[in-house]
């Protein structure tokens, strides 16, 4: 059983002992802390933050434990409900809110439940702003609002329509091309959020048949919902068998897409972004960004296109920090995360499906031969679990002497660029383990890379 505190916000199991888990006591003081830190950071007595949930079973018991902290520390609370990561940070901006509370646990299994925190911009908090809303709470730095003072809620359950149609007006998505393409597209939203908002953006976007696959928001996940190949099996063989198009999955807040092609093979997590990258850049000159264990592919596409690619840290905060300083037109993560500045900076899978129906459409061609467009390289993605006393540092010195050839950065954990790819091993942001990825133009190369970074670790 796990707490994890991170820039990614409060994450960890539901139940067991306070302070080791997700329990309902460390629900009220990191939310208590991160209102001290809003009040404080705002200067408003009664500020007004955004509250949203994916479809998780532990989510109304987290919301109203999260709804009644925040009325109880003085703040006004616009409830959404039902909502999906990307939605939510729309909503912070378009109603000028002080920030946001999205519960959800992204792709960790059932057990899992998490607070993502934002700020004014919805969008997620620094590293020094995270610190220290953890440090409030745990410090128990708060006071709680006199009776007159308390804040209010307002229920609006409008967002989800109101961010479809948010992507609806951006140039760049072609209702009529998609129309008129006539596309048959399967959508797997593991019967989580996604199953309320995506259907209805595809009926938008005009297409007429919609196969629904786990699409009842129940919380009840019938598969690992983390959107990698291993975990989409049945999606790929409904796909042949009915003849579709295409089909997309989610994870169960909608900040990750993947993608099936009409013949069953997944698309690459790694290449939603290359492939949506490629459309936009092909609209407008411009410059991208993803983290250091996204694929080189969007590096060969932006510079085909004449634009400048730079890699950031992992993490959308990171992510979205390079993008503004590099004025970076389309970004994202190499996990299926598009990050589309012209409607907002943050992950967004709905954005991404519609942008990819418009390319396919525009294109006129076979999502399978869509993606031969781009260059095959082999990533390979491991992980092992840690103790919180695993020395990552002294793992880092001995790995610079094992490869002292490489090219290295230690901007987040350690990489090691070699002539022919790439190794990445980092401390995730979001579980008790160790990622290890590897990129070369050989499947073998990449699995023998992390494998002997992996025997070194155990």
């Amino acid at each position: 059983m796990t707490l994890i505190t991170s820039v990614s916000g409060i994450r960890g199991t539901i139940g067991g002992k306070r302070e080791k888990n997700l329990t309902p006591p460390d629900v009220v003081r990191f939310t208590a802390g991160y209102a001290s830190w809003v009040i404080r950071k705002t200067g408003f007595s009664k500020p007004k933050v955004v509250v949203g949930r994916d479809a998780r079973v532990s989510g109304p018991m987290v919301k109203q434990l999260v709804l009644g902290t925040l009325t109880g520390m003085g703040v006004d609370i616009l409830d959404i409900d039902l909502a999906t990561t990307p939605t939510v940070e729309m909503t912070v901006i378009h109603e000028s809110a002080d920030g946001g509370i999205i519960i959800t646990a992204s792709h960790n299994p059932y057990e899992w439940n998490a607070l993502k925190l934002l700020n004014q911009h919805g969008e997620f908090l620094s590293a020094v702003d995270g610190e220290e809303i953890v440090r409030l709470a745990r410090k128990q730095e708060f006071d709680y609002a006199i009776a007159e003072n308390l804040g209010t809620i307002t229920y609006d359950a409008a967002w989800n329509m109101k961010h479809i149609d948010h992507i609806l007006a951006l140039p760049e998505v072609d209702r009529e091309a998609i129309k008129k393409a006539g596309f048959k597209v399967i959508v797997d939203c593991v019967n989580s959020v996604g199953g309320v908002v995506i259907p209805e953006l595809l009926r938008s976007l005009g297409i007429r048949e919609v196969i629904k696959l786990y699409c009842e928001p129940t919380g009840e996940f019938p598969h690992n919902p983390e959107p990698l190949p291993e975990n989409l099996t049945e999606l790929s063989h409904l796909v042949t068998e009915s003849g579709a198009h295409v089909g997309f999955v989610v994870d169960p807040d909608v900040d990750r897409l993947a993608i099936v092609s009409e013949n069953g093979e997944c698309f690459g997590e790694e290449y939603t972004l290359v492939a949506i990258a490629d459309y936009i850049l092909s609209r407008q000159a411009g410059n991208t960004v993803s983290n250091l264990s996204s694929s080189r592919a969007l590096k060969d596409i932006t510079e085909k296109h004449g634009g400048a690619y730079s890699a950031s840290a992992v993490g959308e905060v990171h992510v979205v920090e390079q993008m503004k300083k590099t004025d970076a037109i389309i970004g994202g993560e190499g996990n299926g995360g598009i990050i589309f500045p012209a409607l907002h900076y943050g992950r967004d899978a709905l954005v991404g499906i519609a942008l990819f129906l418009s390319f396919m459409a525009r294109e006129k061609v076979a999502c399978s031969q869509l993606r031969k467009r781009y260059p095959e390289y082999h990533i390979g993605k491991e992980k092992i679990e840690v103790s919180e006393h695993f020395d990552f540092n002294a793992f880092k010195r001995t790995l610079k002497e094992e490869y002292k050839e490489a090219e290295i950065s230690e901007l987040d954990g350690i990489r090691f660029d070699f002539h022919d790819g790439w190794v990445h091993i980092r401390k995730s942001n979001t579980e008790p383990v160790i990622r290890v990825i590897a990129e070369t133009s050989s499947e073998d190369r990449s699995n023998d890379l992390t494998k002997a970074i992996l025997t070194k670790l155990k």
